[in-house]
């Protein structure tokens, strides 16, 4: 992060909104806008908020995994085919 161009105040942007959209398509780095002095919001370039939001539902899926990998582990599971078993068995589904 380069604090110098990567934080701005609102009214930079308001006022330099081409320069800025080009420096972060350029660069792939968000930028930081500040009211007063504290950070208000964080503008991003599409491709990069999309590389972002894949990193994020990959570690979610893999963080899904870990839970359920744990759950065997300690007993907290049980095999599909008696869930299924007690389903058709509740609502009187032949196989």
């Amino acid at each position: 992060m380069d604090i110098t161009k990567d934080i701005q105040p609102m009214t930079t942007f308001r006022n330099h909104s081409a320069e800025i959209m080009q420096h972060l398509k350029e660069t792939k780095r968000p930028v930081i806008l500040t009211v007063n002095g504290k950070a208000a919001a964080v503008v991003q370039d599409a491709e990069a908020y999309q590389h972002l939001l894949d990193l994020a539902a990959q570690a979610s899926a893999a963080e899904g995994i870990r839970q359920g990998l744990e759950d065997i582990r300690s007993g907290q599971s049980r095999p599909a085919h008696e869930v299924l078993d007690e389903i058709r068995a509740e609502y009187g589904i032949s196989r």
